[in-house]
């Protein structure tokens, strides 16, 4: 199928190379550059929007690739990030050549999810802002994109919304709202889809769903008692998406607490394991702070477990080495993957922790479960530079069962550089993290203070990796200085591990570990 479409609703974006013009290694592939000059008007919102407005940044990027076609990848990422939250709008990178170059697509091709992506006054995507882009493939080769989309000035009107496409991301149909508020206490946050990779009609979606006592209780409901609720929210569609269940609470950690990151991955079995981060912000039984936990359905999501906690959260968020100036990272995303093949039943998750560095410098957490999330490995560290900050891990799983992280770091800064010197590094495991191999990807450092500013120096809270037989395809954000998506390949022949990851430390308990707050405001 062809991606060459007329240049006012595409563009094609081309192989890129970054300095030295070739990865670092025989595994990882070049570069190619998946996004470029954003296509959105300027003031195209519908209303002046506050803060400032980031243009041709293109920030949280997430990839899949086709379980028909190999060749057939899709890139989603936020365009035009603004600095109080969300963006413009969501855009769309398609390649038909296993990522080796890309088409961007231009309004008039992308899911309307926003006033800037085309979407008509009234209609159901009429909304300033879009941010959390997340896309799946189902089995059958169709194609889901969802959406957080939300208004900032107009009102406070913020809705889940999916659009389908049927040609491998080269249209998209009407976006259609899994949940929708307009009342304005209530948020809907953090969202992600997933296709069941066993049955076409199955596709799966959850967010968090944020209920304040009043109009968002200007950002700290934390420190008020009896505050506000962060439950889990999850719809699915059973009919390939002609229709979708109504939204409803599957797990609600109570009055005052949230949950974060939730995402759904589907094991060999059949089974459903949603990750989260879960925010507990008074005492109760001694359990303030965040654990990392999953939920498990064993009937494709129409029923759900309690919680099952797998570790203490031990992230103290990222700095920049120089000054201090805040970092924003995932730090409170967790990452999940499964061994989807047949009778499997392996999950893995990563996520930054600082139980290795005393609680000084995050690093990349790492533990597995071999009964579909039942039971749970104790953490263990797998970046290969312990004295360097490394954050958002991304872990994905080949049609063998090897596993990938891809991660961002610090390693090749200096605190005297004028730029933020970071890394995009590969680890791979094929003895189900027993041993890791890493290689580097980004060919040179980008520097993370040419970054758009949210909260910190942002390229997203989440990154992503794809797999397709025994390849991985990372997915990510670097500032070049222009901030754009990129994507590469990393295949045998890989290196030989040379890193064994390093255990918790002994005897932590939970008063040992920073007190993790939720965050309760759109960002």
């Amino acid at each position: 199928m062809s991606l060459r479409h007329p240049a006012a609703i595409m563009t094609t974006v081309g192989l890129f190379t970054i300095a030295v013009g070739a990865s670092a290694s025989a595994a990882v592939g070049p570069l190619s550059q998946a996004s470029g000059p954003g296509t959105f008007a300027p003031n195209c919102n519908g209303a002046p929007q506050g803060g400032v407005t980031y243009r041709d940044s293109e920030v949280e990027p997430w990839v899949d690739v086709s379980p028909i076609d190999p060749e057939r990848l899709i890139g989603v990422y936020q365009q035009d990030r603004i600095s109080t939250g969300g963006a413009n709008g969501l855009g769309t990178s398609v390649s038909d050549d296993g990522g080796a170059t890309w088409t961007q697509l231009g309004v008039g091709t992308l899911p309307t999810f926003s006033r800037c992506a085309g979407a008509a006054p009234g209609s159901v995507g009429d909304y300033e802002r879009a941010t959390d882009p997340w896309v799946t493939f189902g089995v059958d080769g169709h194609a889901y994109q969802m959406s957080l989309s939300f208004n900032d000035t107009r009102d406070l009107a913020n809705a889940m919304l999916v659009s389908e496409s049927t040609d491998g991301g080269l249209t998209w149909g009407p976006p259609k709202e899994l949940i929708r508020d307009t009342d304005p206490s209530v948020f809907n946050d953090k969202n992600s889809m997933t296709a069941d990779p066993h049955d076409a009609n199955n596709v799966y979606a959850v967010w968090d769903r944020l209920v304040f006592p009043n109009e968002r209780a200007s950002g700290v409901s934390h420190t008020t008692a009896a505050a506000f609720r962060g439950p889990t929210y999850f719809t699915r569609t059973t009919d390939g998406g002609a229709t979708w269940e109504p939204a409803r609470n599957i797990f609600d950690p109570g009055q005052n607490d949230q949950t974060i990151g939730n995402q759904i991955s589907v094991t060999g079995q059949g089974d459903l394991v949603n990750a989260m981060t879960v925010f507990r912000n008074d005492n109760a039984v001694g359990r303030q702070g965040a654990t990392v936990s999953v939920l498990r359905s064993s009937d494709r999501g129409a029923s759900w477990t309690g919680e099952i906690p797998v570790s203490r959260l031990g992230t103290v968020g990222v700095v920049d080495p120089r000054d201090g100036t805040p970092v924003r990272t995932g730090d409170i995303i967790p990452s999940i993957a499964t061994d989807e093949r047949p009778g499997h039943d392996e999950v893995y998750l990563v996520w930054q922790d600082a139980r290795w560095s005393g609680f000084q410098r995050d690093q990349i957490a790492f533990a597995k479960s071999t009964d579909g999330g039942r039971t749970w490995s104790s953490p263990v560290r797998i970046n290969a530079v312990s004295s360097t900050q490394a954050f958002t891990p991304a872990v994905e799983v080949d049609d063998a069962g090897n596993i990938s992280v891809t991660h961002y770091d610090f390693r090749n800064d200096t605190i005297a550089s004028e730029s933020l010197d970071t890394d995009v590094w590969s680890l791979r495991s094929s003895d189900g993290g027993a041993t890791w191999s890493e290689e580097r990807v980004s060919p040179s450092s980008f520097d993370m203070r040419q970054a758009p500013f949210a909260r910190g120096f942002f390229v997203g809270d989440y990154i992503g990796t794809a797999a397709t037989g025994a390849a991985f395809k990372p997915f990510f954000t670097m500032s070049t200085p222009a901030t754009d998506t990129f994507g590469t390949t990393a295949e045998a022949p890989f290196p030989p591990a040379t890193i064994t990851p390093e255990p918790s430390p002994p005897g932590l308990g939970n008063a040992a570990f920073p007190i993790q707050r939720g965050r309760p405001t759109p960002a």
